[in-house]
């Protein structure tokens, strides 16, 4: 069971894989306005370390001028118990093929090496997805590194907004989240292939990315992004459910409740800039916003 809710959690650390923001000088907070309500906007990462606890001040001021802080998902709401529940419920209501038939032998091959590099045997995820293989190795690499939900920024913002007594409003349910990972997983062999690449070095990696976002490095979260979901099928199915789907229909749910009521919006930093992010949807609905 532990390993389970271990593979659960790691659903929420997956996209901070994938970071990206407009910052300046530190992590972006944006104000939004539109009739005379002001609603602010703040891109997080979802994972962290001990020198990233602590919201800044404007972040908490800004979550105590708004009535609601909005989160992707409100792990907070859901004990270890149910979300083994709804994640046993969730694979058996979906055809799953073991690793050896779900992956072609030079991937699984690879895969069955890197387990084993790490004393790990394979046969342990034998009857699993591919995708939640996946997002174990991710979460595996991320505590190697030092980085753990527990100092998530989204987590942060959770907490405090709850020690104001601000009601909370996710965007997605944990199904729904389990449904976006197994989409993506159609083209497993390029996923696990591609995951594997990363973790190559990935302690680097994620060490430059946190950095980046912590300093409001522009230039090289951009180049992170580019990077993530360049012209292969998989990164661009990748990008079309994780973020371009999921951006629009946030902001069918979102512009018009923040026209008559003050929302601080915190979600993953992926989600803000380029063509299809919050920012430049929010403006094509009438917003004005602002960096603060």
């Amino acid at each position: 069971m532990k390993l389970k809710i271990a593979i659960v959690q790691s659903l929420f650390l997956f996209l901070a894989l994938f970071l990206s923001t407009l910052s300046q000088a530190m992590p972006a907070l944006w104000s939004v306005e539109k009739n005379g309500v002001t609603s602010y906007l703040f891109g997080t990462v979802h994972v962290g370390d001990a020198s990233m606890n602590g919201l800044p001040q404007k972040v908490k001021s800004a979550i105590n001028r708004s009535k609601y802080t909005v989160v992707e998902l409100d792990m907070s709401t859901l004990s270890p118990l149910d979300m083994q529940r709804k994640l046993a419920s969730f694979v058996a209501s979906t055809k799953v093929k073991p690793l050896q038939e779900a992956l072609s032998p030079p991937v699984y091959n690879q895969l069955k090496s890197y387990f084993a590099k790490r004393g790990i045997n394979i046969e342990l995820f034998r009857g699993q997805p591919v995708w939640m293989v996946m997002l174990t190795i991710i979460q595996l690499e991320y505590q190697k590194a030092g980085y753990s939900e527990a100092f998530g920024i989204d987590k942060q913002v959770i907490a405090h907004a709850k020690q104001l007594n601000k009601p909370i409003k996710p965007l997605e349910t944990f199904e729904q989240q389990l449904a976006m990972f197994s989409n993506i997983a159609q083209m497993g062999d390029e996923m696990m292939g591609q995951t594997l690449s990363q973790m190559e070095d990935a302690k680097t990696f994620i060490h430059d990315m946190i950095s980046a976002w912590k300093t409001g490095d522009e230039a090289r979260l951009n180049s992170y992004y580019h990077l993530s979901f360049d012209e292969t099928k998989y990164a661009q199915l990748a990008e079309q459910i994780l973020l371009i789907e999921r951006n629009h229909a946030w902001i069918e749910s979102l512009a018009p409740a923040m026209t008559k009521e003050p929302h601080f919006i915190a979600v993953g930093a992926l989600h803000l800039p380029l063509e299809h992010g919050l920012i430049t949807l929010l403006k094509a609905r009438g917003f004005t916003v602002k960096r603060l």
